[in-house]
């Protein structure tokens, strides 16, 4: 079965929707009672099909990149956002990058609440984000780390399948907060994108509050 509260954003398109399902049933109803009781079915029949047959009929189709790094280099994309500075997820980077010529692009997912979003307001989202990522590159750049970075798409994961197209990443570095914490745990991101792209990820958690961060 799909699950429709999959994002935030998904959950205001199901809002929506469930809104205009009951909007045709009582028009109809207004109509004739019968055609009313037709409607109804015919509609929920769609849906019930929706959820249980056709959701579990999709299985995401795997994407990598067009390229990897060469010989003796290695090109890892980050994807973070409020743990962007994490202490942890700085060295696993600067571990990776150890003994290789390593090229790094953080990209920090401008998150957003779904009404601004529909309404296209992104702009307070993406300078939060913008702030957070040059902190972060600031401090990897002192650490010797070559890195640069870019705002994403709200949605990590279509930030993930954006950078790819241009960044021919050999690993993936996704930082979140800890279990109960993250929303982004709790959508499924990290086990979604690692069925949805071939490039191998690590799972970096980050407790930014008790200074306490784990690698998974």
């Amino acid at each position: 079965m799909q699950n429709p509260f999959r994002s935030e954003a998904e959950a205001f398109r199901f809002l929506i929707r469930t809104i205009a399902y009951f909007a045709v049933i009582a028009i109809a109803a207004l109509i004739h009672t019968w055609l009313g009781l037709a409607v109804f079915v015919v509609a929920t029949g769609v849906i019930v099909w929706w959820l249980f047959f056709r959701g579990d009929a999709e299985r995401p189709i795997q994407t990598g990149p067009a390229r990897h790094g060469g010989v003796g280099e290695r090109r890892i994309l980050v994807v973070a956002n409020e743990t962007v500075g994490g202490a942890t997820l700085r060295d696993r980077i600067r571990e990776r990058s150890e003994g290789v010529r390593a090229e790094v692009l953080v990209v920090a997912p401008a998150l957003n609440t779904p009404i601004r979003h529909w309404a296209s307001d992104e702009d307070g989202a993406r300078a939060v984000a913008k702030t957070r990522l040059e902190e972060s590159l600031g401090l990897l750049r002192a650490g010797g780390v070559n890195a640069r970075g870019e705002v994403g798409d709200a949605e990590p994961l279509q930030a993930i399948e954006d950078a790819l197209r241009t960044f021919g990443a050999d690993e993936i570095i996704i930082s979140t907060h800890p279990e109960g914490r993250s929303q982004w745990l709790e959508r499924g991101v990290v086990s979604a994108a690692r069925e949805r792209f071939t490039v191998p990820i690590t799972h970096v958690v980050v407790d930014v509050d008790a200074d306490r961060e784990d690698i998974r």
